[in-house]
């Protein structure tokens, strides 16, 4: 009866610190974004998540695709400082070239307007 108790104290405490680890989860959210490719989050401590992945910057990358009648805008997560607009529109889809897509962990692109 003894150790019935004890293994029920310990999964009480497990189920309280697994409670308390998720409303902190939440608090650290500051906003959500529904962008068109993808929902993602900026996060209280400036950085941005998405697809359970922490990116230093949102980068929005503009410019003209070869033979478009207008500007196009790449929003995308990264922890790449810098992303020229040829990187942006190439890992966006128009590429056959697998070398041309960014890792996961890399960068995301979560809106194109």
């Amino acid at each position: 009866m003894q150790k019935m108790k004890k293994i029920i104290t310990i999964l009480l405490c497990i189920l309280m610190l697994l409670s308390a680890a998720a409303c902190g989860k939440k608090d650290s959210v500051k906003n959500t974004v529904n962008g068109n490719m993808k929902t993602y989050y900026e996060m209280n401590d400036g950085t941005w998540m998405c697809d359970n992945h922490t990116y230093k910057y949102r980068l929005e990358i503009s410019g003209r695709m070869p033979n478009a009648a207008a500007d196009t805008t790449f929003v995308y997560l990264s922890n790449i400082e810098e992303i020229s607009f040829e990187q942006a529109y190439r890992a966006g889809g128009v590429s056959s070239n697998t070398e041309d897509y960014f890792q996961p962990e890399d960068a995301v692109l979560v809106e194109m307007k």
